[in-house]
This record gives C-alpha cells, sequence and structure tokens, in this order.
C-alpha cells in the first residue's frame, strides 16, 4: 500500500484575512486514480482524487487560529497528522543576511544571541528551514520538517526570520510559522522562474540553457530547487533580505527585484500578498556600489505594490557585511507586517522618505514622507549631506534639524540644486523620524 505525502502544511497553516477562518491548500501522493479524504479535527472536511500521476490536490476550511489539531488524510492508507496548528505564517528567504543563524557565523556575531536562545522556548512557533537545492528544472518537493522553537532548533534557524516571527507571536499571540529558504551569495536572477527571465530579460538566456554548470547562482536554479516547491503553501506574506550578490548591476536589479516579487505573486494565486524586504547595509568596500544598490531598492519599494522596505543605515558595520543587530532588523521587519496587516495602524512603520525640498536664502528646507513630527539625528552628528549648484558638482553641505525640519546650505553655494545624503559604500546614518527608524540614502534627482 502507498505512503501518502501530504506535503510540508501538514503543521501550520497560514489563517488569512486578520487571523480568521479561510481555505487553504493540502495536497499529495497515493496510487493514481485513488479518492482522498481529510477530516480535520477542527470539524471540517475535503475531498480528492488523485490524477494520473498520483499528485493531489484540494483546499480545506480552516477554523480561527490555534490548536493544536489532528488531520486525517484517508486514501490507501489512512496518515494522522497530530499537533497541527493554524496561524500566521511567513516566507523568509534571500541570501546569506537571512541565511545567518541567530548563533551567527564564524566570527560573526549575532548580538544578544545567547539570551535569545535561552528565552526561545515557545511551542507556538514553528520553525521550517527548506534545505539548500539547485535545480536544472522546477521541483514539486523540497527537504525539511517542522521543528518547535526551542534553543537546540532556534539556535541554527535564521535570526532575521526568528526575531521577526517572535515579535509577531508577542504582539498576536497566534501560532506563527516560519519557513526559511535561503542560500548565501545568491543573485536574484537565481531565485526567479525561466518565464518571468526568458520573457523580460534575455541576457540570462545562456545562463539558464548552460546545464552542464549549474549552481546556486545559476539563473532559475534557486526557483526550481526552493521556491517552486513551497509555491501550493498558504502564507500571509514574505520578507526577503538580499541585494550584495546584484550590487554591481544596480539598473538592471531595479528592474529585476520587482519582477522577481511579481512572479512568486502570479505563480502562488494568493495575489499581492505583503512582501516587505531588507535595503543593503553600509560597507566599506564596494568601490562606490553600495548607494547605487540602495537606490535601487528604494525605486523598487516604490514600484511594487503592498511592499515595504527595511532601511539599515544605523546598524551597518564598516569591515562584515554581515551586521550582528539582527533583532533590530527583523523587529523593522514586524513594524511593517504588524500596521500593515494586523491593525496596528497607530504604529509608525517605515523610515522617513525623502519627499521634496525647497530653497530660501541659498538654503534648502527638506520634507519627509513618514515623519509627522518631523525628522531628528537622535543626539548624533550630523553628517554625510552633500548639495549641488547648476554645474552638478556635490559639495559637502552643513546641515542643522529645527523642530524637525531639516536645513541644508554650502555657503559657496547659493542657488543650490540638488541634494543628497549617505552617498558612501559605508556610512554610519545620522538621520531618523523621531520613531528611531533611519533614513535611506538619498538623492533629490533620483533616476538622473
Amino acid at each position: 500500500m502507498q505512503k501518502i505525502d501530504c506535503s510540508a502544511q501538514k503543521y501550520v497553516g497560514s489563517a488569512q484575512n486578520n487571523i480568521c477562518s479561510a481555505q487553504k491548500y493540502v495536497w499529495g501522493t497515493d496510487k493514481p486514480n485513488s479518492k482522498i479524504t481529510i477530516t480535520a479535527s477542527w470539524g471540517k472536511t475535503a475531498v480528492a482524487a488523485t490524477d494520473k500521476a498520483g499528485n493531489w490536490k484540494t483546499t480545506i476550511q480552516t477554523t480561527d487560529a490555534g490548536g493544536p489539531f489532528l488531520l486525517t488524510v484517508h486514501g490507501t492508507a489512512i496518515v494522522l497528522l497530530k499537533d497541527v496548528l493554524l496561524g500566521e505564517v511567513w516566507l523568509c528567504s534571500g541570501q546569506s543576511n537571512m541565511e545567518m543563524p541567530v548563533k551567527g557565523f564564524a566570527g560573526m556575531p549575532v548580538f544578544g544571541s545567547q539570551e535569545a536562545i535561552m528565552n526561545s522556548r515557545n511551542s507556538k512557533i514553528r520553525l521550517f528551514n527548506a534545505e539548500r537545492n539547485a535545480s536544472v528544472l522546477p521541483i514539486n518537493t523540497c527537504t525539511g520538517k517542522w521543528l518547535l522553537a526551542e534553543p537546540r532548533t532556534v539556535c541554527d534557524f535564521s535570526a532575521k526570520a526568528y526575531f521577526f516571527g517572535l515579535k509577531l507571536y508577542e504582539q498576536l499571540g497566534v501560532p506563527i510559522g516560519l519557513i526559511t529558504s535561503s542560500w548565501g551569495g545568491t543573485p536574484a536572477e537565481a531565485w526567479m522562474p525561466k518565464t518571468t527571465l526568458s520573457a523580460e530579460f534575455p541576457e540570462f538566456e545562456k545562463g539558464i540553457s548552460n546545464t552542464a554548470d549549474y549552481s546556486s547562482k545559476t539563473p532559475t536554479a534557486l526557483f526550481n530547487g526552493m521556491i517552486n516547491p513551497l509555491i501550493p503553501f498558504t502564507v500571509k506574506g514574505a520578507i526577503w533580505y538580499q541585494g550584495e550578490a546584484n550590487k554591481d548591476r544596480s539598473e538592471q536589479y531595479a528592474r529585476l527585484f520587482p519582477a522577481m516579487v511579481k512572479s512568486w505573486r502570479d505563480l502562488g494565486q494568493q495575489g499581492n500578498f505583503p512582501f516587505y524586504f531588507v535595503q543593503v547595509a553600509p560597507l566599506q568596500w564596494g568601490n562606490g556600489a553600495w548607494p547605487k544598490i540602495r537606490e535601487a531598492q528604494l525605486k523598487s519599494w516604490q514600484a511594487m505594490p503592498n511592499s515595504g522596505m527595511v532601511v539599515t543605515m544605523d546598524i551597518g558595520t564598516p569591515t562584515c557585511i554581515h551586521p550582528p543587530k539582527k533583532r533590530e532588523v527583523g523587529e523593522r521587519l514586524a513594524l511593517w507586517a504588524l500596521a500593515k496587516d494586523y491593525g496596528m495602524d497607530y504604529l509608525q512603520y517605515s523610515e522617513p522618505g525623502y519627499k521634496s525640498m525647497e530653497v530660501k536664502a541659498g538654503k534648502m528646507y527638506l520634507n519627509f514622507d513618514f515623519a509627522p513630527h518631523g525628522v531628528t539625528n537622535m543626539y548624533k552628528g550630523l553628517s554625510g549631506f552633500e548639495i549641488c549648484g547648476a554645474d552638478g558638482e556635490y559639495k559637502e553641505a552643513k546641515a542643522v534639524i529645527e523642530i524637525g525640519q531639516l536645513i541644508v546650505w554650502h555657503n559657496d553655494i547659493k542657488e543650490p540644486k540638488g541634494v543628497r545624503y549617505g552617498w558612501q559604500d559605508y556610512f554610519d546614518g545620522c538621520l531618523f523620524n523621531t520613531d528611531g527608524l533611519p533614513a535611506s540614502s538619498f538623492r533629490s534627482d533620483m533616476g538622473k
């Protein structure tokens, strides 16, 4: 008798619509042309039939977040799925800054890791890590299993994902499921389907067809092996930290990244689910590439519906590509979700974004979105501002904040035309809204 495979969704299902009941996918395999009956202990049933290849897929009505529940799948065999939770599931993906575990990497710490690991035991937080797999063709299964949050599992799990999920749990009080699918040093095109790359980015066609030398950096390889298997899973949204591997192709990335997000949403058939991502942190080495890739990410955020960007200008380190303040980043991601998806719209969730400027008596008065009480330097020195005149030559400028208003000027530039901030590879951010969220590096002539 053939064993029934009921997919990775046997432990946690995302309860959408403000943590209420909804239809959730469940799927698996059995003998061809078999009837499948799924019975849930919360009082709902569903039926399906396998196709000629033995695959089946259907939906089942869930109830409000909670558990544990029991799910019984009856086909040519009976499979009992115990300790099933219904809650909020988030996909967490990207390269090494998403992959970095709570215990840190060799020689690279995560601040507060020991305390976080010791206090991590929580049966309502479930962790699933998709095993690394670069595949030539799209596949339907991945290796991994759901684990309870506890010291031995959390220490090896993505720090950003864990701190994100922990904050959601603390505020929502419902089960949280975190699926990580990440691989260090990988470019965005590796996480994209062939249909999108072939239609919109023909420059990758040669790489796609080079099946003799497939790797984690090959276009489509990680989508095929690590995202496609997760597509049927009902998720609330996704968080993403990537961009370092594309830093020298910022213009392309500004088009590539939104196309990747759209492809995931289209294939997942869950609408424009929330997609929140982290802007790459300042870093000393880069030959001028880092402010450009940060700008590409800023453009991407502005181009993508239902998305949000976390800025890290204040937590980068000069020589390490993996900043140790992972809790801060995870919690900033959680602010986006709590405010936009869980009704906590009283929270300030976004960093201040450059909006406009006004010139008065040779000084530039700058205005920002997401700064209802103006901006502040959080008692740090103001630096990193440059302005230019009609010749376009930027010069280091003076700056002051007066009652939340940022004013920038240069004594030798009487008619300033442009301003920029933090336009360096490494820069310790000094501009925030009054909620303590840092501004991205920016330039007033973005896109020119």
